[in-house]
């Protein structure tokens, strides 16, 4: 593949060379690949397992509250403290068209900070609450239930 720099007469040459631009294009493209699985991971739970479950696909559209081992919460991946993890909540449900919130807690959590959260939101005026769990093995395929 050649490039010709001007034509007989010594000309300007006007076709534009892609090639640099190609060459960024793909360092941009694995840049991405590579770093759109890390912006994806969420919250760190070993969540309980169940038989009875649910599949339902998680996205943006819902909220998340999930709670973890040593009673730390995040709304929707983004730690709150318990004191304004309710008005994170209320603030989350505004910015989305379903108005439920997925409680996610790890299975070492402890019971009363579960309850706590459900008093809260129940107190708060959130009528659709549900449970994120995994499916047990030898039930189906793994998956996330949802349950009120």
């Amino acid at each position: 593949m050649g490039m010709s720099v001007g034509g007989k007469k010594g000309g300007m040459n006007s076709e534009i060379n892609i090639t640099p631009l190609a060459d960024v294009m793909l360092v941009l493209l694995i840049i991405v690949m590579l770093i759109a699985p890390l912006l994806q991971q969420g919250v760190q739970l070993t969540l309980p397992e169940a038989e009875n479950t649910e599949d339902k696909q998680e996205n943006d559209e819902q909220t998340t509250l999930a709670v973890t081992a040593d009673g730390r919460f995040f709304v929707d991946n983004i730690e709150s403290s318990e004191v304004e993890m309710l008005n994170n909540v209320q603030a989350a449900l505004e910015r989305k068209l379903e108005r439920i919130v997925l409680i996610k807690a790890d299975q070492d959590a402890q019971y009363s900070s579960v309850m706590s959260v459900l008093d809260r939101l129940q107190r708060a005026g959130v009528e659709t609450i549900g449970l994120i769990t995994e499916r047990k093995v030898g039930s189906g395929g793994a998956g996330a239930g949802g349950g009120e």
